[in-house]
């Protein structure tokens, strides 16, 4: 799935994506990026809402897991089970998400808990970044699950 497919893929399926003026800015084999502008996502002190920072996150951790199950993605739920998230500095401008497997991230005991049990747990990483600089991070365990 390139940037346009996956761009595609968010807004016809992801309501909030509209809202928040969400782009896929790159997709790569490791890492996923999403986009979003400041003035959807304002606060009260016009910096980015602390719920636009962790939805985008999630969404480029959430896409990042999609992308790297390719075929194997047919027919499985993906949902996240936890996250924790942590800010480090106020976002005042166009902000990005990156996510990629969190480091010690086991990716072939995942594909195979998948296939033999229906069921796999993963950790994804993404970095909030504005102007170069890292204003988040965000740690999240994701589930895929195998319909039945």
């Amino acid at each position: 799935m390139n940037k346009e497919q996956l761009q595609t893929y968010l807004h016809a399926h992801i309501p909030i994506i509209n809202a928040m003026e969400v782009e896929a800015v790159e997709v790569r084999a490791d890492a996923v990026t999403l986009g979003a502008p400041l003035a959807p996502n304002t606060n009260h002190r016009n910096t980015a809402f602390g719920g636009s920072v962790s939805t985008l996150a999630t969404l480029a951790a959430w896409s990042f897991l999609r992308i790297k199950l390719g075929a194997g993605a047919t027919g499985v739920h993906l949902v996240i089970q936890r996250n924790s998230l942590e800010y480090l500095k106020p976002i005042d401008g166009y902000f990005t998400a990156t996510a990629h497997l969190t480091e010690g991230a086991d990716w072939g005991k995942f594909e195979q808990m998948l296939s033999v049990r229906g069921r796999g747990r993963i950790s994804i990483e993404a970095s909030v970044d504005y102007d170069g600089v890292r204003c988040a991070q965000v740690i999240g365990e994701f589930v895929a699950l195998k319909q039945r």
